[in-house]
C-alpha cells in the first residue's frame, strides 16, 4: 500500500521495526515508539512517541501506519499503564493526526468474537474497528486467515470467512475525508 499510495514521507507508530527499516528503501520513515530503535538509516528516523499522546498537530500526518499495536495498549504487556480504553484512546489520536485525505494503514487481531488475552492483547471484530474509525472512510479490508489453506492474503473476505477466524490478521486502509 505504501508503494501505491507513494508518500512524499510516512510515519509509523510503533509497528514493527523491520517494516519501517525495510520502506524506508523507498519512502523517508519516521518511527515513533515508547522505546526509539538505536538504528541509523539514511531513509530512516527513530523517536520516542506515546501513541495515547502523539508528538504531531492535529490533522498534519498524510501517511501513517499503526500495526499490531493497538490491541496491546493499556494491558501493561510493554511497562504502560493499565488502562481498560486504552486502545481507544490511541484509536482517537490516529484519527486526531491523520491529515484530510491522509492514508492510514491500520492492522490488528481479528476475530468472530471479541476478547481480551489478559495480559498479551485483544481481538476485536471487524464491525468493532470500523464502527472505531466511524470518521474515516474504509478504503479496502484484507484478511490474513489463520487457516493456510484459505490463501494467504485475501481482499475484501467474505463474511463466512471473517466468521471463521479465532486470531486472524485484519488489515485496513483508512482515508480521512476532506471537510
Amino acid at each position: 500500500m505504501l508503494a501505491k499510495t507513494n508518500p512524499s514521507k510516512h510515519i509509523d507508530i510503533s509497528s514493527s521495526l523491520y517494516f519501517s527499516a525495510i520502506a524506508s528503501s523507498f519512502v523517508p520513515i519516521e518511527f515513533y515508539d515508547y522505546r526509539p530503535a538505536d538504528i541509523h538509516l539514511p531513509n530512516l528516523k527513530s523517536a520516542f512517541g506515546d501513541l495515547q499522546k502523539l508528538p504531531f498537530p492535529s490533522e498534519s500526518v498524510q501517511s501513517l501506519s499503526c500495526m499490531h499495536v493497538i490491541e496491546h495498549i493499556g494491558l501493561g504487556r510493554y511497562g504502560d499503564l493499565m488502562d481498560y480504553d486504552g486502545d481507544l484512546k490511541a484509536i482517537k489520536e490516529l484519527i486526531r493526526v491523520l491529515a484530510p485525505a491522509g492514508n492510514l494503514f491500520f492492522v490488528t487481531p481479528i476475530g468472530h468474537k471479541a476478547r481480551i488475552v489478559f495480559n498479551a492483547h485483544r481481538i476485536y471484530t471487524k464491525e468493532q474497528i470500523v464502527n472505531y474509525f466511524d470518521e474515516l472512510e474504509l478504503e479496502e479490508f484484507s484478511l490474513i486467515s489463520e487457516h493456510w489453506e484459505d490463501g494467504g492474503i485475501v481482499i475484501n473476505p467474505n463474511k463466512a470467512l471473517i466468521e471463521r477466524q479465532s486470531y486472524g490478521c485484519g488489515c485496513f486502509w483508512f482515508k480521512k475525508g476532506v471537510k
